[in-house]
């Protein structure tokens, strides 16, 4: 008896699946996937955004010496290659995201619902990545030589080069283009120095 509503439960559950369609579970669960990754990037880039990351000028120096015993490597070039490869590495979340979200978009046997999602989701990548380059360009103008910033789900990170610890007049400077920028509400932002 119990067996037999298990089984009952079983083919319930498998003529579901074949309703919804096993490719529909598929697009939905590489959505996911592609969600799960991108903030694994972010988490693991705002673990990286401490600071010390980069050594001060009582460190030894990581460049090369040349044959005059001159190092060629400087602590600018570790900052620059720093903020280079911040960029490099959330544009590549980006693409990867989009790449999903377009093949659910494309696809013929996707829901209604998961292509309007994943529409929803392009529209929403799109708005971020104008948001970050309108507050790099601002926060550059002000006078920063580097700025990376990212913005993901309702928070921002925005990372400045700076000789010196930031002023608070420089924090609410940041701090006003981010929130004019991007919506986002200043308890949802983190500035951070690379000295």
């Amino acid at each position: 008896m119990v067996g037999e509503k298990i089984r009952k439960g079983a083919e319930n559950i498998a003529q579901g699946i074949k309703k919804v369609g096993r490719r529909n579970l598929v697009i939905c669960a590489a959505v996911l996937l592609v969600a799960a990754a991108v903030c694994v990037n972010w988490i693991l880039y705002s673990a990286n955004d401490d600071p010390t990351d980069i050594p001060s000028g009582n460190e030894q120096n990581d460049g090369e010496n040349n044959l005059d015993g001159t190092q060629t490597g400087t602590e600018n070039d570790n900052v620059a290659s720093y903020f280079a490869s911040v960029q490099i590495s959330r544009q590549q979340a980006r693409d990867e995201a989009l790449e999903v979200l377009q093949l659910v978009i494309d696809s013929d046997t996707a829901l209604e619902s998961a292509k309007a999602e994943a529409i929803a989701d392009v529209s929403r990548i799109a708005d971020e990545i104008a948001s970050e380059a309108n507050i790099e360009t601002l926060i550059k103008a002000k006078g920063f030589d580097e700025c990376v910033a990212v913005i993901n789900d309702g928070t921002a990170t925005v990372v400045v080069k700076t000789e010196s610890a930031l002023l608070q007049s420089e924090v609410a400077q940041i701090m006003e283009i981010v929130v004019e920028q991007s919506g986002i509400l200043p308890e949802n932002i983190k500035i951070t120095e690379k000295i």
